[in-house]
């Protein structure tokens, strides 16, 4: 049960932080903000889904959402590979192993 807690606490988490980035790269674009809007609207996805991980008692869903972060994050450190910047690789990278071990940590608890 601790791991369900723990991989809901760490996905939401994730999603709560690439919202705050969205929010803010949203805010502090000056000319065309599409881009950003795109990303805040799927951050806002991502931490609606994520908080409802907390009220389901599914345990797929949370796996689902626990997979979605770390795609997400995983993908975000890319992107971070490509621009150089340390911060936005691993950052990301972090909340990307991080949900895993909370993911894997759940899988074998239900096993």
């Amino acid at each position: 049960m601790i791991a369900v807690w723990v991989c809901a606490g760490v996905s939401a988490a994730s999603a709560y932080v690439s919202l705050g980035f969205s929010i803010v790269a949203v805010r502090v674009s000056l000319r065309d903000t599409s881009a950003a809007r795109y990303a805040l609207a799927r951050s806002i996805a991502l931490a609606v889904v994520a908080t409802v991980a907390f009220f389901t008692r599914a345990p797929a869903f949370l796996d689902a959402v626990a997979l979605a972060m770390i795609l997400v994050q995983g993908g975000d450190a890319v992107i971070g590979v490509m621009l150089r910047d340390r911060m936005k690789t691993f950052g990301p990278a972090a909340f990307a192993v991080v949900d895993l071990a909370a993911l894997v940590w759940v899988l074998r608890t239900a096993a």
